[in-house]
């Protein structure tokens, strides 16, 4: 793979119109401006990412978790640029320089595709076909068709949301650059490839959109003929990936000492294990200057997210050919220095011991499971059966933009899962309240 044609802003959709356009605003930045704008971002407002929606504490949702992500994906992206250049000054006159923009736009739309309750939504739905009422549906599916419900992923619908032609919508859906798109795609194989860990890129529906996305920008392709479809990762995917594990990880943890999961103690030390020694006395002195406890903590936060983007940046560029071989394993973070991975690695540790076995995450988990698989199971009964009274008055209340009325149980089937996934998590229980007779419009 080569960075000239890896880095293609031509649009998915707008091919004909490719260049027409010579603005001041580059193509990259068009895609950022898009996603931040479109209906689908504002949703994530309200949508969880880790924790229960707030109370009186304030913690991230989807919203402001892909923004904060976008911010360090565009810092990944504009250092690695900037490395890239001193190694390679024959790049001067491609994109490379907007790397930092590339990432940001993709890491803005790498949750978009989330359903409701975060991934407890996602389990909702894949449980619902391979464990719940959903099973009776597998005979009347293709094998691929099958597996990609039962292994429904929020990446792949991601994917979808921003590649497909909705009724009424133009073509090409957010009609985003190549590039973009492809750095959005974590995992390039179809759902027969899912796996145990219930990962992939793309369903049947956009296999042939992906497919040309990927021999646009020249990605490598591993599967051979007659096997299930799969690529090496496009090399902004490593960014986007890693600014969200970067994000997450560290934001959860001082999320989780706002509510008192974890005591201010237990923070700063899990904070201070990134830093090597000789700087650890000036990061203790710049605490000391203020007396503000949550102010201490945002500020080992920021420098610790610092650490871990100059050790990502040091990763990718040590890395950079076995990357565009489609050589390299694993995951940026996996191959930190041994200080930096064992420090995130016990931050991870102790989030899945405190924090995401919590009551609180768990309840919201167990309301997750109940709203998504009630959804689910009333829409594509009301799909099959469009005759039937309650069947209308559910089909009544969905978009026209979802094709309800397609004429395969398929398709049908994707039309249900693109309304509920596209859900807010309020939506989603005052839908859920009102079938239910738990709620009623005022009269």
């Amino acid at each position: 793979m080569n960075w000239k044609q890896l880095l293609s802003n031509k649009r998915f959709g707008l091919e004909n119109l490719h260049e027409a356009r010579k603005e001041d605003r580059t193509e990259f930045q068009r895609d950022y401006d898009r996603l931040i704008f479109s209906a689908p971002f504002r949703r994530l407002q309200n949508k969880t990412q880790v924790f229960p929606l707030p109370g009186s504490i304030f913690v991230h949702n989807r919203l402001t978790h892909s923004l904060e992500v976008s911010c360090v994906g565009r810092s990944l992206g504009n250092k690695i640029a900037s490395e890239l250049l001193k190694l390679h000054p024959e790049l001067h006159d491609t994109h490379i320089s907007e790397i930092g923009s590339i990432v940001s736009a993709a890491c803005l739309a790498h949750d978009l595709g989330n359903p409701p309750f975060g991934h407890s939504g996602e389990k909702a739905i894949g449980t619902y076909f391979s464990e719940g009422k959903g099973r009776i549906l597998q005979a009347y599916l293709s094998a691929k068709e099958w597996d990609d419900f039962t292994h429904f992923e929020g990446n792949a619908n991601a994917f979808r949301l921003l590649t497909h032609q909705f009724q009424g919508r133009r073509p090409g859906g957010f009609v985003l650059t190549y590039a973009t798109l492809a750095a959005i795609v974590k995992y390039p194989f179809s759902s027969q490839l899912a796996g145990s860990k219930q990962k992939f890129g793309f369903f049947t529906s956009e296999e042939e959109a992906f497919q040309k996305i990927a021999h646009e920008l020249g990605l490598k392709k591993i599967s051979k003929e007659g096997e299930p479809l799969k690529y090496c990762r496009h090399p902004l995917v490593y960014l986007v990936e890693a600014a969200d594990d970067i994000c997450y990880q560290m934001m959860d943890i001082e999320d989780a000492h706002k509510l008192k999961i974890l005591t201010t103690q237990e923070t700063k030390e899990l904070y201070l294990r990134f830093f090597a020694p000789e700087k650890l006395e000036h990061i203790q002195s710049i605490c000391k200057m203020v007396d503000d406890t949550n102010e201490q903590i945002a500020y080992l936060r920021s420098s610790a997210i610092g650490v871990l983007i100059s050790e990502c940046v040091r990763t990718f560029i040590l890395h950079e050919e076995e990357i565009l071989k489609g050589e390299f394993q694993g995951t940026l973070i996996q191959k930190l220095s041994s200080r930096v991975r064992e420090a995130y690695e016990n931050c991870s540790h102790t989030a899945f011991e405190k924090i995401y076995c919590s009551k609180d995450v768990v309840d919201i988990e167990l309301a997750g499971y109940q709203v998504i698989t009630t959804l689910v199971d009333l829409m594509i009964e009301a799909v099959r059966y469009p005759e039937k009274a309650y069947s209308q008055l559910l089909i009544n209340r969905v978009s026209s933009q979802y094709h309800i009325q397609a004429p395969t149980l398929y398709e049908k089937i994707q039309a249900v899962l693109d309304y509920i996934s596209g859900m807010t998590d309020v939506y989603a229980l005052d839908l859920y309240r009102k079938i239910n007779g738990n709620s009623l419009p005022a009269l």
